[in-house]
């Protein structure tokens, strides 16, 4: 059976790790690395290259039936300079090579910072959807908002699909046991959670031409609803971060 060829960029961070580890199986990967390799773990093909250049975009992009987006500055303090290139033009280049090269599916790492501002009114929502207007906590938040925008834009105008993942809190296993941040109850998405989040929306039907879906774990204290994507692709976060939460005893 022919397998999906799947582009990850950004696979050089936390959860682009875990998507190799997790996906090599499923798909034909090809991992995108801005400077410098890591060492190969599976058969995937690595490459180097900028999101900042179209040119590198569309070479990475060539041949591929699907690309995860992950490649960013993910830092809510960084001011616009540094946000500019590889979130805002980043967000384009890699639309437009996904656009010029036929690729059919993008996945696209959005952040719960979308709709911070939410977290910080009084009373805050029991519950935020997908849907409730934008109101970004941070430039960072804000050019993932921006990405967002322009993902619907190729997707209405040139039929491109783009699944955009409102991304929460990706910890491993072993830093949840030493976990200080009780938010983290919350917001956590777990290594097993974001590859099926993942594959999930690969293999999505073909009529979910666009999409925004918070990427968390079954977390009882969830505060993000993420019913569409379990209506629309499927998805069954099996986590909890209440079973693997560590300190404080006080909880």
């Amino acid at each position: 059976m022919n397998r999906r060829r799947v582009l990850i960029t950004g696979a050089a961070g936390r959860i682009g790790r875990a998507l190799v580890d997790g996906l090599h199986e499923r798909y034909r990967l090809r991992a995108l690395y801005n400077r410098t390799i890591l060492e190969q773990r599976h058969d995937e093909e690595c490459m180097v290259g900028s999101v900042s250049d179209l040119a590198s975009m569309e070479d990475a992009a060539e041949g591929m039936d699907a690309v995860i987006h992950l490649a960013g500055d993910a830092s809510p303090r960084s001011p616009f300079d540094k946000i500019l290139q590889p979130n805002i033009i980043g967000a384009y280049n890699t639309l437009e090579a996904c656009r010029r090269r036929g690729v059919k599916r993008l996945v696209f790492a959005s952040t719960n910072r979308v709709t911070g501002m939410y977290e910080k009114q009084t009373p805050k929502p029991l519950l935020i959807s997908w849907d409730a207007p934008v109101r970004p906590d941070s430039q960072y938040a804000a050019s993932k908002a921006y990405g967002e925008a322009l993902s619907r834009y190729y997707a209405d105008t040139f039929g491109l699909s783009v699944l955009c993942l409102r991304i929460g809190t990706f910890r491993p296993l072993s830093a949840m046991r030493e976990l200080t941040d009780e938010r983290v109850l919350s917001t956590w998405l777990s290594p097993d959670d974001a590859v099926q989040l993942a594959w999930r929306c690969i293999e999505a039907p073909e009529y979910v031409r666009f999409a925004i879906y918070y990427g968390i774990s079954a977390n009882t204290r969830a505060f993000w609803d993420t019913q569409n994507a379990r209506d629309e692709i499927g998805y069954e976060p099996k986590d909890d971060a209440e079973d693997y939460a560590g300190p404080p005893t006080s909880r």
